[in-house]
């Protein structure tokens, strides 16, 4: 009975064990219920929003921060916005732009509306506009020596006092290029309290000059938003209900919720969360970026990154890494995680998601070929899947000559039998190999390894797996997946996950996925 469970593939062998031992598959799994939300409306649900930048893809750090807002909109119905921040001409990478959307339809999927805040300048100035005229925001033209001086000393900047109307003056002046304030000399501030405890809160800067040429809106701008002004307008906008961003940003939330209440908006419940700190992952889109330019990456797919589009390429699922933002849930504690155990989950979710399509197919890297004397001529069959012979079969045709991996050659030992699966016995003798029989009974009473193959001088597939380190594994697999199209994704028995990347011809190329 023990031979006979050995002999079995990973899937028998768990079969057995449900029949046998069903508790011992039992796991006590952490639950993964999302903690509920405060204050919302079970008729409307929420409106809340992801905020990347354009400079680059989006990246795991993305799928996971980004991950969990898009939990919470399936789970109570509302409005998912992806909000692209892009006010900062300096930061950003033009194809991110069109690379985000796709990015977001495939990790997110429920994005409701795509905002883009360059295209949306003219909605701030009218409410920097508004602020000046209520007495909220004044144009200050100190150097930022000298309002350093009077933030220290909790003393208001001369600027503080001028009317509205000065400041609308001033404000003119901030928007005319030819004739107006240059870059640096003028900035538009929050009327905080220069007494505050948190320096930071002091009369904080709304919208500053900047005339380098923006890549989507050229020079039709000059004034621009800083972050947490546009941030402001938008979440008022849009009605953002929730936001969930990361504890860093806790003063920038302080500082939103006052300019909320100057203009009478009632603030975005909102939740910390803690930040992701991967370690042997590469998440900086400028370091990636300058690699990429070197040739050190042939581009933001590369199989080494750990950006989306790389990963999908290689045939991981959005749902796997949704079930980790999940996992991890709504916690305001720091995390920081090994590539290798983040990718040890991921990759069990992933597999959880694609064993039950992937067809299994045998690929025989760095092939050795092998005559068996003796052996017949044989017709075999093997399942598409163990689990679904609906999948239909594979069917072979054999005599004497097989290919079979050379790690496995390497192993064949002399006076020991072993076994071509669902094939026939066959034992080294003095160097040569000699068939012994079919069955897999005989196998069970001395056999030392069960090997895959493929029959010699068929119309093999020439396959290519592009391996995550970058390196290829060449060699033969069956012909079966020939009738395979650029996507499906297959397990190489023995080998592990693949996503079928190009096809010409009878050559495949994979990108590995994982075990």
């Amino acid at each position: 009975a023990v031979d006979e469970v050995n002999c079995s593939s990973p899937e028998n062998q768990r079969k057995m064990l449900e029949e046998i031992a069903p508790e011992l598959l039992e796991r006590k799994e952490k639950s993964t219920e999302l903690k509920e939300l405060e204050d919302v409306d079970g008729k409307k649900g929420v409106v809340m929003r992801f905020a990347p930048s354009p400079s680059g893809p989006m990246h795991i750090g993305h799928a996971m921060t980004g991950g969990l807002t898009s939990l919470y909109v399936k789970k109570y119905g509302g409005k998912f916005i992806l909000r692209i921040e892009d006010t900062n001409s300096e930061n950003i990478y033009e194809p991110a732009y069109k690379q985000l959307v796709e990015d977001a339809a495939w990790i997110f999927g429920n994005v409701s509306e795509v905002w883009i805040q360059s295209d949306r300048v003219q909605i701030y100035y009218d409410y920097l506009m508004k602020m000046i005229k209520l007495g909220a925001v004044y144009v200050c033209t100190c150097s930022q020596q000298e309002f350093k001086k009077h933030a220290d000393a909790r003393k208001d900047c001369p600027c503080r006092a001028l009317s509205p109307e000065e400041n609308m003056k001033r404000w003119e002046k901030m928007l005319d290029r030819e004739h107006g304030y240059r870059e640096g000399e003028a900035v538009a501030r929050f009327k905080s309290s220069m007494q505050d405890e948190n320096p930071a809160m002091r009369d904080f800067p709304l919208a500053r000059i900047n005339d380098a040429k923006h890549p989507r809106q050229g020079l039709k701008y000059r004034v621009w938003p800083l972050m947490n002004f546009s941030v402001t307008v938008d979440d008022i906008e849009a009605g953002m209900t929730h936001i969930i961003r990361g504890k860093d940003h806790a003063d920038n939330a302080k500082r939103q919720a006052m300019m909320f209440r100057v203009l009478g908006k009632k603030f975005p419940k909102t939740y910390f969360v803690g930040r992701y700190k991967f370690i042997g992952l590469e998440l900086s889109c400028s370091k990636t970026k300058a690699r990429i330019a070197k040739g050190e990456f042939s581009g933001w797919d590369d199989i080494r990154l750990p950006f989306l589009i790389a990963l999908k390429r290689r045939g991981y699922q959005a749902g796997a890494f949704m079930k980790y933002t999940q996992l991890n849930g709504l916690s305001s504690v720091d995390k920081t995680i090994e590539a290798e155990d983040f990718f040890k989950t991921i990759n069990k979710f992933n597999k959880e998601i694609i064993d039950p399509a992937a067809r299994r197919q045998f690929f025989i890297p760095e092939p050795v070929k092998i005559r068996i004397d003796g052996a017949p001529k044989i017709e075999t069959s093997l399942l598409m899947h163990p689990d679904h012979p609906e999948y239909g079969e594979r069917r072979f045709s054999a005599d004497c000559e097989f290919y079979i991996t050379k790690e496995d050659y390497d192993s064949l030992e002399d006076g020991k039998t072993y076994r071509l699966m669902e094939c026939l016995n066959f034992r080294k003798e003095k160097g040569k190999l000699s068939f012994v029989s079919r069955g897999v009974g005989d196998y069970k009473k001395e056999g030392a390894g069960i090997m895959h193959w493929l029959p010699a001088g068929e119309g093999l597939a020439e396959v290519s797996v592009l391996m995550p380190d970058n390196t290829e594994r060449r060699g033969f697999g069956e012909k079966a997946m020939l009738s395979m199209k650029v996507g499906d994704i297959v397990q190489l028995e023995r080998f592990g996950f693949a996503r079928i990347d190009s096809k010409e011809g009878n050559r495949i190329s994979f990108w590995f996925a994982h075990k």
